[in-house]
């Protein structure tokens, strides 16, 4: 017979490893698809994603693949870490090369510190008809539009504006607050992971350097207006809670 004990005890055992499964085995890779629509009547839709982290789960990157495909956005934005590890590089610059838009792309701290090389992905960013940024950027005259992308540690080139609106694409959120008077229509950066686990009404527990205040969605800073993505992979341990892996239908 089940009393109100063993109930209650039964409910502290399963709870718990519910959550851990969840963390462990179902949340990292139950992509999200999540909206931010910058002004009403925007012109212009296109897809923010971060932080691949990719390791080899071939099935998984297949589905932010055609994740991103299905939106069918004007172009595809990516704001760094796109493998820790070089020798995962030629694999996950494969399925760069099978999104059906344009990708453009800046580094993170993962791309720069693995040593892949950054000429295998200027071509497979170009094979887009996108381009890998690196402390330089593109207009988009059709959409009246700069894409600006940031070394790792800042830009040192700032050029008077190319276009009427400004993207910039970072890897560092708190780096918003330090491009030196120079001011964007829209900021997007990754690296935070959200934190990967977020304690509810408490938020994440533990963020890595280069977050600040800054740790998932959208903030007011001094560069402008900032988008912080929970990022695509994991880093360190491969657990996500209550911080589903997302890509981001922009619209301004």
């Amino acid at each position: 017979m089940m009393t109100r004990r063993k109930f209650l005890t039964l409910g502290a055992l399963v709870v718990p490893a519910a959550i851990g499964a969840d963390a462990a085995f179902i949340e990292p890779t139950n992509l999200g698809v999540k909206k931010l629509e910058l002004n009403a009547g925007g012109r212009v839709r296109f897809v923010q994603f971060t932080d691949f982290h990719y390791k080899g789960d071939a099935g998984y990157a297949k589905e932010v693949v055609r994740t991103i495909n299905r939106l069918a956005p004007a172009f595809v934005c990516f704001s760094g870490d796109l493998v820790e590890v070089k020798s995962f590089a030629p694999a996950a610059l494969d399925f760069i090369r099978q999104i059906e838009t344009p990708v453009y792309g800046a580094p993170g701290n993962h791309d720069y510190w693995c040593g892949a090389s950054f000429a295998d992905y200027e071509r497979a960013f170009a094979a887009t008809g996108g381009a890998w940024l690196v402390d330089r950027s593109v207009v988009l005259p059709q959409h009246d539009l700069e894409i600006v992308g940031m070394a790792m540690t800042g830009i040192h080139a700032f050029k008077a504006p190319q276009a009427t609106r400004r993207v910039l694409l970072m890897h560092y959120p708190e780096m918003a607050d330090r491009l030196g008077g120079a001011t964007f229509d829209l900021i997007l950066a990754g690296h935070s992971h959200g934190g990967q686990v977020r304690v509810p009404f408490l938020g994440a527990p533990w963020l890595p350097w280069g977050v600040g205040s800054y740790d998932l969605g959208y903030f007011e800073t001094r560069g402008g207006p900032l988008y912080v993505n929970a990022g695509i992979g994991t880093y360190h341990l491969p657990l996500r809670f209550n911080c589903r892996p997302e890509v981001t239908v922009i619209t301004m």
